[in-house]
């Protein structure tokens, strides 16, 4: 697993990113030697991420991580290729249009005979091993995530939470991924 890699100047600091086919690594300082090192696992939302929707809270919670690693001098963002909690950019805007009358995300996507979420972190692992971090603080709301990293040999050393106020638009999202889906949130 050799990576392409360069300098990723942003206006949280100088990264150098690393593309292990399609998905991006961030990394800020010397993360070798400091170890658990900082570290957010984020799947792709074009979305939130791009576009600045006000749906959900993944383009804040990217920002506020890079913003995390920035202060603490290192650490790393894995930017993983599993767009809709794994159904496809194309199944999370039909999601979108039964969210648009009325459905939280959840049943949205039942109702579109997908399943409630297929993230598998065993990609972000392999990821972390290659770059040879077996202890890290994670930033994430999210218990699946350190559960299948730790099921993966990733030692989560403490959850950081990553919490994010929300927004008119976004409540009920946000209160789903809190009832439905486990997240440790507290501002909802």
């Amino acid at each position: 697993m050799k990576p392409v890699s360069a300098n990723l100047p942003t206006k949280y600091g100088t990264f150098k990113i690393l593309i292990y086919q399609s998905n991006a690594v961030l990394i800020m300082g010397d993360i070798k030697n400091h170890q658990p090192v900082l570290t957010r696992i984020h799947s792709r939302c074009l979305t939130g991420d791009s576009f600045y929707s006000l749906r959900c809270d993944c383009g804040d919670q990217l920002k506020e991580s890079m913003k995390k690693i920035q202060k603490a001098g290192r650490g790393v963002i894995i930017y993983l290729n599993q767009e809709g909690r794994g159904v496809g950019l194309a199944n999370k805007i039909r999601a979108y249009r039964l969210q648009d009358q009325g459905m939280d995300t959840v049943d949205a996507n039942h109702a579109l005979g997908l399943p409630t979420d297929t993230r598998d972190y065993s990609a972000a692992a392999k990821i972390l091993k290659n770059l040879k971090i077996s202890n890290i603080n994670l930033l994430t709301n999210n218990p699946q995530k350190r559960d299948q990293l730790e099921k993966y040999g990733i030692r989560v050393n403490k959850r950081i939470p990553l919490e994010i106020a929300p927004n008119k638009i976004n409540r009920k999202y946000l209160q789903t991924k809190k009832g439905k889906l486990g997240h440790q949130l507290d501002l909802v």
